[in-house]
């Protein structure tokens, strides 16, 4: 567990730097402590490009007991990990996901697991009926479930030097990854995450995020001036970042419509209920 910062260790001037990092706005906010917790966390970025250096068993060992000190739903804990090295296979599941090739890259991809299958048979080996299992409350409990422990893993994993980034084009083409894997009906990967030791030599910049005014709200929500502000100021401030990276300079907002223009945006995730429930969930 941190400790609040004393004097000679992490100060509140280092969180402020940091926030202001995260957000690129001068009226970010000064942190009245700072720990070694919140500066990996103000710290964190997708990493794509790695050392080729595997993580040890035993390093993997430990991030998984990280991911299930997650909270969890009713302590179902309905989520699995499949933990993938074989290149082979890494690099079909890299085509599934839109030919990521930092798929490839990773000595490690991890794929998180909605799974209500390990509920199911137990409660046939038990005579019990799970007829609740369909429900569409159970499939978002268990992709839920899955996103905390990914959280926690991620967190883990930064703390120790490495780090990952989460593949949501996993879900391109689910079915075909479920094969791949060997999933059982009731089981769905819900993204990937690809990790390992950070090249150096290809270290990005922290990306900024959304000022608070855009996402924080008191007492009920509101679409006012200050979300308006917010999010014209992150537009340029993501500008000057793309400029930095030596990425296309669009802005945040054409970035995020063209994401949303309509279902052919998605990759093929818009058929994803019907693929939901060609995997077994029938989302009552």
């Amino acid at each position: 567990m941190n400790k609040p910062i004393s004097k000679g260790e992490l100060s509140a001037a280092d969180g402020a730097e940091a926030i202001r990092a995260r957000y690129r706005r001068d009226d970010s906010p000064t942190p009245p402590v700072w720990n070694e917790t919140l500066e990996l966390l103000l710290a964190h970025r997708s990493i794509r490009a790695y050392l080729p250096e595997k993580i040890p068993a035993e390093t993997l060992a430990t991030v998984v007991a990280a991911a299930q000190s997650a909270s969890t739903s009713s302590n179902l804990q309905v989520w699995s990990l499949v933990a993938v090295e074989d290149e082979a296979r890494k690099s079909r599941l890299a085509d599934l996901a839109g030919n990521q090739q930092h798929i490839r890259d990773a000595p490690l991809f991890l794929l998180w697991l909605a799974d209500l299958s390990r509920l199911e048979n137990i409660g046939k080996a038990q005579g019990r009926d799970g007829a609740a299992l369909p429900y569409l409350e159970m499939f978002l409990t268990a992709a839920i479930d899955a996103g905390l422990a990914a959280q926690n893993a991620l967190v883990a994993l930064e703390s120790l030097g490495f780090g990952g980034v989460y593949i949501g084009g996993i879900r391109n083409k689910p079915e075909e990854v479920a094969k791949e894997l060997d999933l059982p009906p009731g089981v769905f990967a819900v993204f990937g995450m690809a990790v390992g030791r950070p090249d150096p030599a290809k270290a990005g910049g922290v990306r900024p995020r959304l000022g608070q005014g855009a996402v924080l709200h008191r007492e009920q929500y509101a679409w006012n001036e200050a979300q308006r502000e917010a999010v014209a100021t992150y537009d340029e401030k993501f500008r000057d970042f793309q400029k930095e990276a030596g990425l296309p300079e669009q802005g945040w907002i054409r970035q995020a419509l063209s994401r949303i223009r309509g279902p052919e945006s998605l990759s093929g995730r818009d058929r994803l209920k019907e693929a939901l429930r060609a995997l077994g969930f029938a989302l009552k």
